[in-house]
């Protein structure tokens, strides 16, 4: 007889929502690094004196796979059905919270790669341009801030499908 409380399969779910939050916020996190460091590298080319202002952007980008990793340890540390009952209803929880926060941050990884790029190359050329660009790069990060938030929320739902 197992000693095992609540569906053997939950796990399966919770973990993966981890896993799908960590992966697809450093991809976001990836993408918009590379996309706006070349943008920086060509920048740099033309006016040299500008490359640390216009590394804003890379820093944004990679801030996205932190937001990941919160959500992937919040869910990691969720799973223990050995000590806690672990029923679908958590690892679906886990699983959505997981999702939203990934490609949440996906998205915004996209959106900050894009803006970013062109951003650093525009302000080369007009340097009036720089507030504009970080306005909305910011409105680009909070869609990845959204994410977290929503994929904190049903990460605390997890554990309320039972009254024990």
């Amino acid at each position: 007889m197992s000693s095992f409380a609540g569906d053997e399969t939950a796990p399966f779910f919770g973990f993966l929502g981890a896993a799908a939050a960590l992966v697809f916020s450093c991809m976001g996190a990836a993408y918009g690094t590379a996309k706006s460091g070349v943008g920086v590298a060509s920048m740099g080319v033309m006016r040299p004196e500008l490359v640390m202002k216009s590394i804003v952007p890379v820093v944004m980008a990679g801030v996205l796979g932190i937001y990941g990793l919160i959500i992937a340890v919040i869910i990691s540390t969720g799973i223990n059905p050995k000590t806690k009952s672990y029923y679908l209803f958590d690892g679906y929880a886990h699983l959505s919270s997981g999702l939203a926060c990934g490609l949440a941050g996906l998205s915004a990884g996209m959106a900050i790669g894009i803006v970013g790029d062109a951003g650093v190359r525009a302000n080369a050329q007009q340097p009036k341009l720089f507030v504009g660009m970080i306005l909305i790069l910011i409105f680009a990060e909070a869609l990845a801030l959204y994410g977290l938030i929503v994929g904190i929320i049903l990460s605390s739902r997890a554990g309320q499908s039972r009254a024990e």
